[in-house]
């Protein structure tokens, strides 16, 4: 019972990382003007392939090949400063393009989240309805 939201929980996450990354790029693209201001990135793949490598999470599985999952408390997003790099001549370095693609990159990974919680309700509900 205890996992029986395991893959909401999973898909919270990348929500939550996805809705954080909007409001970076979207703060990147308000301050593109900007003399000086660095923008930022937001990191949530690496600790998700940290979390597979290191196994912290594993599930009920019905086959040996399946993917593991449960403990989900360790993956977070982070936010990255990007100081390195520089495209004008005031020290601001928002690549407008850049920025553009990674919205709308980013919209179509939320969607696509946003999908697969919903088919996760919808088959929480067949279970409960028995199938009706």
């Amino acid at each position: 019972m205890n996992n029986l939201f395991g893959n909401i929980d999973l898909l919270g996450k990348g929500l939550d990382a996805s809705w954080l990354r909007n409001e970076v790029i979207a703060n990147n693209i308000a301050n593109v003007d900007t003399a000086g201001f660095k923008s930022s990135k937001v990191d949530f793949e690496s600790s998700f392939k940290d979390a597979l490598k290191s196994g912290s999470f594993c599930a009920k599985t019905t086959r040996d090949k399946h993917i593991k999952f449960n403990d989900t408390d360790n993956i977070e997003a982070n936010i990255v400063k990007d100081t390195a790099t520089t495209y004008g001549m005031d020290g601001n370095n928002v690549n407008i393009d850049y920025e553009s693609t990674e919205l709308a990159k980013n919209t179509i990974f939320y969607n696509t989240l946003i999908s697969q919680v919903k088919s996760e309700f919808r088959k929480l509900r067949m279970v409960i309805s028995e199938g009706r």
